[in-house]
């Protein structure tokens, strides 16, 4: 088995993906901005024993870890959605960074590269048709700049899967993305004992656990994936039904007073606002046919698994 290359090390996403590689017998090296916890790091922790580096990825130390090792694959699952990190430190870790990866992947002729997008950059709009194939407009930089990155990086890889056919390229596309060791926004925002809806909007909304994503990621590795894919989850539910299933208690904002009710939670980003109030819904046939993935967590196992934190 070949080694692997994952970013976003630090995050619960790419350490549920290192352990399954780790137990298919790759080696795994790991690599993250962010700093690792010691506790993931120490012996019995999910990074034991790995190679593990803290490096930006638009920096030269990045070059170190590929200099350092061969890659079979690089799995690319590092993008910085975290607000609290500035806008042009975003733009660096995210394109600049982004690009620095791919072409040291061509560099060292790394056969493989998965990068993991988000169905965020679709935007949820009221010209939405429903469900959203891979080849539709990216909405989402029309009103939020916030999220203009995470477009330039989805287009800079999707650009690569025919720009250069040397390297396999598979863009994903994930829907929410939750489980009970993920930090991202949803996650956090499901976790809160009390958590607004929009007075008269309950948009259909989906959801995909860790455990199933990580296995779609190994899926397009495996069958060699070219292309863009969404990743979709097991079902839909209306976003009222899935607090009902976390237990968290449903609190009605006005449209008018809720860019405001936000603000009070910092790491809710602003274009999330539109997704409360209108349906983002993906299709992910493409990626099913294929890998022959297809989720094996219920919708109801994937939300409230998200609230029981290891």
């Amino acid at each position: 088995m070949g080694t692997i290359l994952l970013t976003g090390i630090a995050g619960g996403l790419s350490q549920r993906v290192a352990k399954d590689l780790r137990e298919r017998g790759h080696e795994v090296v790991g690599v993250d901005y962010r700093p690792i916890s010691a506790g993931a790091a120490a012996s019995g922790g999910p990074l034991a024993g790995m190679p593990i580096y803290q490096a930006n990825y638009n920096k030269t130390r990045i070059e170190d870890v590929f200099r350092r090792h061969t890659f079979e694959g690089v799995f690319h699952l590092g993008r910085v959605g975290n607000l609290k990190e500035s806008l042009g430190k975003r733009f660096d870790l995210n394109v600049v960074g982004t690009q620095k990866i791919m072409n040291l992947c061509l560099e060292k002729k790394v056969t493989s590269l998965v990068v993991l997008s988000t169905f965020h950059i679709y935007g949820a709009h009221a010209a939405n048709h429903t469900p959203i194939y891979e080849d539709e407009p990216l909405r989402a930089g029309l009103d939020f700049p916030q999220i203009a990155d995470a477009i330039q990086l989805d287009n800079m890889a999707s650009t690569w899967v025919f720009q250069h056919p040397d390297v396999n390229v598979t863009v994903l596309r994930p829907t929410n993305v939750v489980g009970p060791t993920i930090r991202n926004t949803i996650s956090n925002l499901l976790r809160q004992p009390r958590v607004p809806y929009l007075f008269g909007f309950d948009p259909m909304s989906q959801f995909v656990h860790e455990d199933d994503l990580s296995r779609a990621i190994l899926a397009s590795f495996d069958n060699r994936a070219r292309g863009v894919f969404n990743v979709a989850g097991p079902g839909v539910v209306p976003y009222r039904t899935a607090l009902e299933i976390v237990g968290a208690k449903g609190v009605p904002v006005p449209y008018t007073l809720a860019a405001a009710y936000l603000k009070a939670m910092p790491f809710v980003p602003g274009y999330l606002l539109n997704f409360l109030r209108y349906p983002c819904v993906i299709a992910d046939a493409a990626l099913r046919k294929a890998t022959g993935w297809a989720p094996r967590v219920s919708i109801r196992e994937t939300l409230a698994s998200t609230v029981r934190i290891p």
